[in-house]
């Protein structure tokens, strides 16, 4: 079954959702579409590969976060971990959390399958279960960052967990691609809808029950974020689409990648 049909989703809404319910939403989601998401973008993001977005842009190329050996690194939302394990082979202490425990399942088992070891904690990103000054750097390639209701408490929460100097680098959906639908085609070349509306993209159940939330923000309601945490954005980085990548992955597509970007990537730091 589909996560649509096990969560009873019926329809679209247009309302505000709060933290509570859109943590509750974003779990039972991913609990539910985790093994329908990995089977069909499993091979996109790899066992061990750190991809930052569906452009193709790998961490090995791009160096985003700097050196990693001997780092301790926080990855937010990681999904099945492959991000984590790619840090573990390159020299890094990381720890992978996620909210959901059907993506932990199936990173645990990755874990295995590889046997590159990484330790998993569920909790979500808007109350980080670790001390002060624990981590050396941090890293999200689309994760939790647009499925909060709070992400100015993301960035908070980040900030508070850094060591002095550490870097914190998350990768989320464009905001510009806000303004039209998801249709990877030549439907999805036309603006649909404001912006600067900040109106959740909202699936419900038949009791008006959120199922899947992802929340809008503008760029500069990120750099807002950012700079309210106290961290210094240090560089804003739009993948390209690179030259004959054919992949068509939601609503990325070489279409739309030609003509507009569809992620966003925020190198930030925690002052010394």
């Amino acid at each position: 079954m589909s996560a649509e049909e096990v969560l009873g989703t019926a329809g679209i809404a247009r309302r505000t959702v709060g933290a509570a319910e859109s943590e509750r939403a974003s779990r039972a989601w991913w609990d539910a579409d985790a093994a329908d998401y990995l089977a069909e973008h499993g091979p996109d993001i790899g066992d061990a590969e750190f991809v930052w977005c569906p452009e193709g842009l790998h961490e090995a190329e791009a160096g985003l976060l700097g050196e990693v050996a001997g780092r301790r690194v926080l990855e937010v939302g990681c999904g099945s971990a492959p991000c984590s394990r790619w840090l573990r082979v390159q020299g890094a202490e990381p720890v992978a959390l996620d909210l959901s425990r059907g993506m932990l399942r199936a990173a645990a088992d990755l874990n295995a399958r590889t046997g590159i070891d990484v330790p998993l904690v569920q909790a979500g990103a808007e109350h980080l279960p670790f001390a002060d000054g624990s981590f050396d750097l941090a890293c999200s390639a689309f994760g939790a960052v647009p499925f909060v209701a709070e992400p100015v408490q993301v960035m908070r929460e980040v900030h508070r967990v850094l060591r002095p100097g550490g870097r914190w680098v998350f990768a989320v959906n464009h905001p510009m691609r806000w303004m039209f639908s998801d249709d990877p085609g030549p439907g999805g070349l036309t603006v649909t809808q404001s912006y600067f509306d900040r109106t959740p993209y909202l699936e419900v159940d038949g009791e008006g029950r959120a199922t899947y939330v992802e929340h809008h923000r503008t760029l500069g309601d990120r750099v807002r974020d950012v700079v309210a945490a106290g961290l210094v954005l240090d560089d804003l980085v739009e993948p390209e689409w690179p030259d004959g990548f054919d992949r068509v992955w939601g609503q990325w597509s070489p279409l739309r990648g030609e003509l507009f970007p569809g992620t966003a990537i925020f190198v930030t730091h925690r002052p010394a």
